[in-house]
């Protein structure tokens, strides 16, 4: 993973994982909304998971 990715997931979490499809995406959005660190921490996991 690159330090712009990582950076992006941090700060923008539904943004770093839109390649990986809807999914991703739908899920990551929902945990951010429940709250930032279980979104940037499921947008960790699927960009490290992903490669």
């Amino acid at each position: 993973m690159s330090f712009i990715r990582a950076l992006i997931c941090i700060l923008f979490p539904p943004l770093a994982v839109i390649d990986y499809g809807c999914g991703s995406i739908l899920l990551v959005f929902l945990l951010t909304l429940a709250g930032w660190v279980p979104g940037v921490i499921a947008a960790l996991i699927i960009v490290n998971r992903h490669r």
